[in-house]
């Protein structure tokens, strides 16, 4: 005689994070165990790594290629795929981060996601822990434009420092539209609507950035919105840290306070609104 179904216990039920005390350690290893499941689904399909070759390889190839032979692109010392090298990256760390949290959708649906939520992880380790692993991600997509620059001729910056600089703006800029994807998933739940809103946002972050033109050449609203986007100041830390002659137009401080700002919120309203996404 079948005993009776255990269902999931209500989010209500959970244990508060602010109820368990704080042990650094333990949360590192929390984290860290999160990051370390989620990166091992990459390790078991590596066709993942070919496949997010082809569009930066596209960008710089082709579309560098082409626009490098316009006259007056304020790109100061810099040829043009010097100046797009760097928003490429970034590019192509957003497209990786902003539909990640499809993947929390689908392991609510597989029943992952429960076992996670009534484990003593914190939510906030949770949310970092999936941060990490985009971050992760994204540095696989650094090595591959560090492999297009040298042999397209990228005058990029090869020092030990501006290589850890790239790496660690590349890992943060992963983290931000990571845990702003998660905010996304927890309010939709869904990943078809996930999926439609994550095509939607991607253009608009993209091109109302300084990717792949200066802000000198939009126009006066466009400057305002792409001020306010944090991939802009993403992009703006990683050209002045990757490509020679690459200048910070911000400050590198205000670039990286900005973007630790983001971050540090998007983490605090997945943290909080995690548990609506199993309801």
């Amino acid at each position: 005689m079948e005993g009776p179904s255990v269902m999931p216990q209500e989010p209500a039920a959970w244990p508060a994070a602010s109820a368990r005390p704080f042990a650094p350690l333990a949360f590192l290893r929390q984290t860290l165990a999160i990051a370390e499941a989620d990166v091992r689904k990459l390790r078991h399909d590596p066709t993942e790594l070919i496949t997010r070759a082809v569009q930066p390889t596209l960008w710089l190839v082709v579309f560098g290629q082409v626009m490098g032979r316009l006259r007056g692109v304020p790109t100061g010392n810099m040829s043009y795929r010097d100046f797009m090298a760097p928003g490429i990256l970034a590019q192509s760390v957003l497209f990786i981060a902003i539909f990640y949290g499809i993947s929390v959708i689908w392991e609510r649906d597989m029943g992952i996601l429960h076992k996670f939520m009534v484990s003593p992880a914190p939510r906030v380790a949770l949310v970092l822990g999936k941060a990490l692993s985009a971050g992760v991600r994204g540095l696989t997509q650094a090595v591959i434009i560090y492999v297009l620059a040298l042999l397209i001729g990228i005058r990029a910056r090869f020092g030990p420092l501006a290589i850890l600089g790239v790496l660690a703006s590349t890992i943060l800029g992963a983290a931000i539209f990571s845990t702003f994807s998660l905010v996304i998933a927890c309010l939709v739940k869904t990943r078809d609507r996930m999926m439609g809103i994550g095509q939607v946002l991607t253009m608009p972050l993209f091109f109302a950035s300084n990717a792949i033109y200066p802000l000198a050449l939009m126009p006066s609203w466009l400057q305002v919105i792409a001020k306010v986007n944090p991939l802009s100041y993403q992009v703006d830390l990683l050209r002045a840290l990757m490509v020679s002659g690459g200048r910070s137009a911000f400050g590198l401080g205000v670039d990286f306070a900005v973007q630790a700002g983001m971050l540090t919120i998007f983490v605090a309203l997945a943290a909080r609104l995690y548990p609506r996404i199993v309801t």
